[in-house]
């Protein structure tokens, strides 16, 4: 099982999510950037005698060797071989447990009462909070709103304040005449490896002052047409019960206000949904932000972003808004187009982020890196304080470069998209089995963006066991009806003939990795015993899979750890200790 973070319960019986009682007193900390990563000291006496807290993270170069041993481990011959016949065999494996046992996994599913796929717990573990509407929903918002508020002030250009019913008409559009065709937000085969039209498909009627209006947290209106379509969505996932998602919210790094604007947003509108936990995205975009001289370097952009979370925790009455959000944020995501290139190769010898003046943008490795970082040291300030703590769960291995998923393997609680596994390593594909590191898998996104539905890798990676899991990405641009989130199931059911058994570990696989509450919301949904492994973690009568399915993969993945251990003793070597450590989670790969 791997590390899953401390996160609060939802409020229950009618207590307030948003009251700012019983905050933690402050404790004054002094706080200070260095090579990057935020180093907390108890006192100015300790800060100017630079001695630090005890908040143990990799450093740089630790974490530079460790990334190049795993490259070397993937180009080695030998290993590729092994490793290849290895996932071979897991596959061929689970086509003889299924011809076995498939009508033993049935019967064993009949016999649960009152639960079925529909009604067991799933998560979207992948989505974007500015599309997470349907097409149709968006429609009929815009349309409402403009009846209801065409006159309102929605954007101000020059000092010129501009109501919403002259937006749409120097747009030469009326709302009431708009179709899903005419809104333009859905990706279709036009935006096949072409990310900027995807990313321009965020623009209703291809107009950037809608996608301002409607889709904005930090606006004219205060974000108030957004944080509105969300609760609507919300709404529809709490009706629905068994339905819970994960929105990705920005935080850019432009200036350390946004936190505090977003804190702000969530709090004013009411967004808080017990069927929803939040995470935070980070775009990839420092050579934007130094072209148009918002900051002096790439520390400047880490500061700002991570910078505030440190003064929300060591000084949460000071920042009360900010602590209140950050009890329903789960993790972090780092996103952007993979496939774009960077001049730099990441090494050890790569310059400090203070150092990092250039105007190209830094490597996806140097990113994932300092988030990583930053985020274990927050977490071991907020285990201290007892409060919440995060998860890094990067979009990774969606095109780009091996090197992508290599940081991912390193850093990642999990990862979103993982689509290069099936191509580029066997080797790693077979270390992310052995390590369980979980993938959240669009196909049907990856469909309009950079691989044919048939040739998605979810069968083959469910198959072999590899803990993958369903999820929407943007609703708004690849979905059709009012429940995304079971299109996604259905129409994987569908295309591979998916059994029951099947979509519910794929179910199941989502709310362990998932943000949600451990001590309520994972216990209700999986049982209470979920954190123990095999069939022992697994209460059939709330996740509905078979007890010999959870047997099987229990016994496979054990027998392979224990294939690998066998065979470094048979050689009489000792395995030089490859570990990557992620708080309470500590787990031993050993060379192959």
């Amino acid at each position: 099982m791997r590390w899953s973070p401390d996160m609060c319960p939802c409020p229950t019986g009618g207590e307030d999510p948003y009251s700012t009682h019983n905050i933690p007193e402050d404790l004054n900390y002094e706080l200070k950037m260095k090579d990057g990563i935020v180093y907390v000291y108890d006192n100015a006496e300790a800060l100017r005698e630079n001695q630090p807290h005890d908040l143990p993270y990799p450093d740089f170069e630790t974490f530079a060797v460790d990334f190049s041993h795993v490259l070397a481990m993937i180009a080695d011959g030998p290993t590729k071989t092994y490793c290849h016949r290895r996932l071979n065999f897991l596959s061929s494996k689970f086509y003889l447990h299924e011809m076995l046992n498939e009508i033993a996994e049935l019967k064993e599913l009949k016999c649960v009462p009152h639960r079925d796929f529909y009604n067991v717990r799933k998560v979207d573990t992948h989505i974007h909070a500015a599309a997470c509407m349907s097409q149709k929903h968006l429609l009929t918002f815009i349309q409402e709103t403009y009846k209801a508020d065409a006159n309102r002030v929605v954007l101000e250009n020059a000092g010129q304040k501009i109501t919403l019913q002259q937006v749409f008409h120097s747009l030469n559009k009326d709302p009431y005449d708009l179709t899903v065709d005419s809104l333009d937000v859905h990706a279709g085969r036009h935006t096949f490896h072409r990310f900027d039209k995807f990313n321009s498909k965020y623009n209703p009627v291809g107009a950037s002052e809608l996608r301002e209006i409607f889709l904005k947290t930090d606006n004219l209106l205060d974000g108030e047409y957004f944080a509105r379509i969300i609760k609507e969505v919300s709404h529809d996932l709490e009706e629905s019960k068994y339905q819970h998602a994960e929105p990705r919210l920005s935080i850019y790094g432009r200036s350390p206000g946004e936190w505090h604007s977003l804190s702000k947003w969530f709090i004013q509108h009411k967004v808080h949904s017990p069927n929803m936990r939040w995470i935070i995205q980070v775009p990839r975009i420092y050579d934007i932000f130094k072209a148009k001289k918002l900051v002096p370097n790439f520390a400047k952009m880490l500061e700002n972003i991570f910078l505030p979370l440190f003064e929300a925790s060591v000084n949460p009455q000071n920042h009360k808004e900010i602590h209140v959000f950050l009890k329903y944020v789960s993790g972090f995501d780092s996103v952007d187009d993979e496939s774009k290139h960077s001049d730099h190769m990441f090494s050890f010898r790569s310059p400090k982020p203070e150092q990092w003046t250039a105007d190209e943008n830094p490597p996806y490795s140097y990113y994932i890196f300092h988030m990583y970082a930053n985020i274990m040291v927050l977490n071991n300030l907020r285990k201290e304080r007892g409060l919440s703590t995060f998860q890094l769960r990067p979009h990774c291995g969606e095109a780009g470069s091996i090197t992508h998923l290599v940081s991912g393997f390193l850093t990642s609680d999990n990862i979103s998209h993982g689509l290069n596994l099936k191509k580029v390593s066997p080797v790693l594909q077979y270390l992310y089995y052995l390590a369980q590191i979980p993938i959240a898998m669009s196909p049907l996104s990856n469909n309009s963006l950079f691989l044919e539905y048939s040739k998605n890798p979810l069968l083959e990676f469910l198959h072999k066991g590899l803990c993958v899991s369903l999820s929407t990405d943007d609703p708004m641009q690849f979905h059709y009806t009012k429940e995304p989130l079971m299109e996604e199931y259905a129409i994987a059911a569908q295309l591979w003939k998916l059994s029951t058994c099947d979509v519910c570990e794929i179910a199941r696989n989502s709310v362990l990795q998932s943000g949600l509450s451990d001590e309520v919301n994972k216990r209700h949904f999986l049982g209470v015993n979920y954190l123990k492994d095999g069939p022992e973690g697994n209460d059939i009568r709330r996740t509905n899979v078979a007890q010999i399915r959870m047997a099987y993969r229990h016994e496979t993945l054990c027998n392979e750890l224990s294939f690998i251990v066998d065979a470094v003793r048979a050689q009489n070597t000792t395995p030089p200790p490859f570990h990557r450590e992620k708080e309470s989670n500590h787990i031993m790969l050993f060379w192959l």
